[in-house]
């Protein structure tokens, strides 16, 4: 019989999360029944949605949400046989058992390309930074795209997709270090924006014609700011708000912007399963991507299934250079 250790929510995150908010079970699971798959996670993911996501859809006892690549060790189910890799959203868990229903099979895999990627870049965040440009920013050759949390699993790949598709990219990020990685991977300008003195100044000099595109990571009063500094016309990609993620009283606003109206600004915000039927197309593109080096990928690997906790904290706090990921 196989025991799995597992993540569970022990109290809603007040704040900033603690480990106490979170509790490791293990249970025993059951005998396979026809059709039955037993999985042992290999990775597993921590992402920033996660935070507000648990306030959203989960209830205190459940196994905290999240994604893994898992294989498959044990099978009564012909379309996964023992060896084989699937991504499953199956939370925080060292293994469980499928009907092999919601899983993605991991495509034939390139032997130097780490699996962990189908986490990051081959994955939810490389995905959402390629629809997120091209439907909602609907990025042209000659824009200039500018990238909030961009040392981060997401904005790393979109700067990156940005360039292949022949825009100028500026990033911001949290430390000198990130912004040296920006710089390395491609793009055109980077800055720290905790050591800037003036952030209205630190934009208009990294691009004095403004932006034609955000994708913003942050929201917050860090892209109120960036409204003033549009081009007319441009958009705005609403990918994520993790300035206030952690906040116990809310941020003033969000208000109607004067620049909204005057540059006539498109802003949209999105969830990636919108665009679940492209998904497959769209992740060989990011393969071949990867494959070809026009994709450098990062990742911020946590050894240890029983250091989750601390590595979804770090995560928050932006110690994470690229995707995290937790090895089991």
């Amino acid at each position: 019989m196989v025991r799995a250790k597992s993540w569970t929510l022990k109290k809603h995150f007040e704040g900033f999360p603690k480990t106490s908010d979170l509790e490791l079970k293990e249970v025993e699971l059951p005998k396979l029944k026809d059709g039955d798959v037993l999985f042992e996670s290999v990775f597993l993911s921590v992402d920033p949605y996660m935070r507000p996501y648990s306030r959203i859809y989960m209830k205190e006892g459940d196994i905290m949400i999240g994604s893994q690549v898992a294989r498959v060790v044990e099978s009564k189910n012909p379309t996964y046989p023992v060896g084989t890799y699937v991504v499953a959203n199956s939370g925080w868990t060292t293994h469980f058992i499928s009907d092999g229903k919601d899983l993605r099979l991991l495509p034939s895999w390139p032997e130097n390309i780490p699996r962990s990627l189908a986490l990051g870049t081959i994955g939810m965040p490389g995905l959402t930074a390629y629809f997120g440009l091209f439907e909602i920013c609907k990025i042209r050759a000659g824009d200039t795209v500018l990238v909030t949390a961009a040392a981060g699993a997401v904005g790393s790949v979109v700067g990156q997709i940005a360039k292949i598709g022949g825009c100028k990219v500026v990033g911001c990020a949290g430390s000198d270090k990130k912004v040296a990685y920006l710089k390395q991977i491609g793009f055109d300008e980077a800055f720290n924006y905790k050591t800037v003195g003036s952030l209205e100044e630190a934009l208009k000099k990294a691009s004095p014609d403004g932006y034609d595109c955000y994708f913003d990571n942050v929201g917050g009063e860090f892209s109120s700011i960036v409204l003033n500094q549009m081009k007319k016309f441009g958009r705005i990609a609403v990918c994520g708000a993790i300035s206030g993620y952690n906040d116990t009283v809310p941020q003033k606003g969000p208000y109607v912007q004067i620049p909204m109206i005057f540059k006539e600004l498109y802003m949209e915000g999105f969830i990636v399963s919108r665009w679940n039927d492209r998904r497959e197309e769209a992740l060989k593109i990011l393969l071949r991507w990867v494959v070809e080096g026009k994709i450098k990928c990062e990742e911020h690997v946590t050894e240890g299934f029983e250091k989750m906790p601390a590595a979804f904290m770090g995560l928050l706090k932006g110690e994470n250079l690229g995707k995290a990921i937790i090895k089991v």
